[in-house]
């Protein structure tokens, strides 16, 4: 089944399901489920064509999701970056921007660098 032209699992609960769309959690999903009078405990398979129609008119109506968010969300970004504001500079060098310790982690975002102490001696070449 697909909403918004996302595939959506179809032997999932339809509260979990809607989970698959970015920007919907588990919160949500029971607040558009309340909105459009669906059952959560409902599998996505066993819906009809107008419980699908009112999960898309609710979503469309109440929330920012997918392409919508991200654009947002990058837009929100870059303003950090052009006003050149703390959060965005890390941004821009790619470190974390959340107050998050980077001597000893964050390696994923620094590109796994490690730079430990070895022994100090150094390997004996090959003859």
């Amino acid at each position: 089944m697909r909403i918004i032209g996302i595939n959506i699992p179809d032997e999932k609960k339809i509260n979990i399901a809607l989970t698959y769309l970015y920007g919907v959690g588990r919160t949500s999903a029971f607040r558009i489920l309340a909105e459009a009078k669906i059952n959560p405990d409902k599998r996505t398979k066993d819906l009809t064509g107008e419980e699908v129609s009112k999960i898309q008119s609710a979503l469309e109506k109440s929330f920012k999701i997918e392409g919508e968010l991200r654009q947002i969300i990058k837009q929100n970004i870059n303003r950090l970056k052009d006003i050149k504001a703390y959060r965005g500079m890390r941004h821009i060098r790619k470190l974390p921007v959340r107050g998050q310790r980077t001597k000893s982690n964050s390696r994923t975002v620094r590109g796994n660098v490690r730079k430990t102490a070895g022994s100090g001696r150094r390997k004996v070449e090959l003859k």
